[in-house]
């Protein structure tokens, strides 16, 4: 399983930079690039405190992605 987010997306809406979004949460700007860009899965507290400082829900910013199951031959 992989953890998809839509970060960039619902941060981009609000008019708020990395570095913004990276002071409301207590972490640095990377922190926020690289759940971005899929290099980093937050903790559960990072991703409650990312989803509240958006206005939103931790199911409206990321989700799981299933491994398609292998075809047999």
């Amino acid at each position: 399983m992989k953890l998809r987010n839509h970060l960039k997306q619902h941060r981009a809406r609000l008019d708020l930079t990395q570095e913004a979004l990276a002071e409301r949460v207590s972490v640095r700007r990377q922190t926020i690039l690289a759940i971005e860009k899929g290099r980093y899965v937050p903790s559960a507290l990072l991703a409650f405190s990312i989803a509240r400082a958006l206005g939103m829900r931790v199911d409206e910013l990321f989700e799981l992605e299933e491994k398609e199951a292998a075809h047999e031959e």
